[in-house]
């Protein structure tokens, strides 16, 4: 198929892409209409060293861990620690918690 053809827009690929990008959405921006605090004191050793190794790596295997890091520094933040534990969730550069860790805000 070429771009200058002018079949009609099939509207399930609307839908399709729309399932494709929205969890990438939700990794990147969170919920818009809830904001999180993140204290600094999350920021342990352990924290910025997990975030700077998924970041760079682009490999978000250890969001897990990283919940389990936060939590133990203090962090009692459903929406963060959620985010990490979801093993549905799409991870990418860019997460807005592994952002908040790094402080990227």
């Amino acid at each position: 198929m070429t771009l200058d053809t002018h079949e009609p827009f099939d509207p399930s690929l609307r839908a399709h892409a729309q399932f494709l990008v929205a969890p990438i959405v939700r990794d990147i921006f969170g919920n818009p209409f809830r904001s999180v605090a993140f204290s600094p004191e999350w920021r342990t050793g352990t924290a910025l060293s997990l975030a700077r190794t998924m970041y760079e790596a682009r490999d978000f295997s250890a969001m897990p861990i990283l919940a389990d890091a936060l939590q133990d520094a203090g962090c009692n933040n459903d929406a963060i620690l959620d985010h990490c534990r979801d093993t549905q969730q799409v991870h990418v550069r860019g997460c807005w918690v592994v952002d908040l860790v790094l402080g990227k805000e």
